[in-house]
């Protein structure tokens, strides 16, 4: 597996090593060891313990997000999408961040096998492409109803380009995504 750094730093794109012939390919799609090491090689923080394993299935349009849990359960997700595709976003949301309220976006498909580690402190959400995209994610925070937040996915301040030309459609959302607070109403982390 190969980590590439991406604008924001602590968000990393992995690129698994894929081994194919005539019969077909194979991938490591996870292993502790490798991913802690090549977190350190770039000088981030471990990430700690995987607890939950999440699995998502989303039509074309469906854009779920921006999502994250504060502390004392703050999760950090490795994602991917195993079919389908999705434009995948990351937004800084440490309020002393030299980059709070900035964002990345890396398209995530079923072809390109890429998967997004995106730590505590940054909110998540992403678009679907296709009709059938299953998107999974490993937190390493449980699910915790009192600490989880959102932001709203088309607060201006943040800017995100989302992708929605490709699909042409008005995208699907949910009805506390799209009543989230905007990025300056919203309770962040401080640090």
């Amino acid at each position: 597996m190969k980590l590439l750094p991406t604008e924001l730093p602590g968000v990393v794109i992995v690129e698994p090593a894929l081994f194919g012939d005539e019969r077909g390919w194979f991938m490591e799609s996870w292993n502790g060891a490798r991913f802690e090491a090549a977190l350190r090689e770039l000088g981030l923080p471990a990430a700690g313990d995987f607890v939950q394993d999440n699995h998502s299935c989303s039509k074309a349009g469906v854009l779920r997000g921006l999502h994250y849990q504060l502390p004392p359960h703050p999760q950090g997700k490795l994602v991917r999408v195993v079919r389908g595709a999705a434009f995948d976003v990351a937004v800084d949301i440490r309020r002393a961040s030299p980059h709070f309220g900035r964002w990345i976006g890396v398209e995530l498909t079923a072809a390109n096998r890429c998967q997004l580690w995106i730590p505590p402190g940054f909110a998540h959400g992403f678009l679907a492409l296709e009709d059938e995209t299953h998107f999974l994610y490993k937190t390493t925070g449980a699910y915790a109803r009192d600490c989880e937040r959102a932001i709203r996915w088309d607060d201006a301040a943040i800017g995100i380009a989302w992708q929605l030309q490709r699909i042409g459609v008005t995208p699907l959302v949910a009805a506390k995504d799209a009543a989230a607070p905007l990025l300056a109403a919203a309770e962040v982390f401080e640090r």
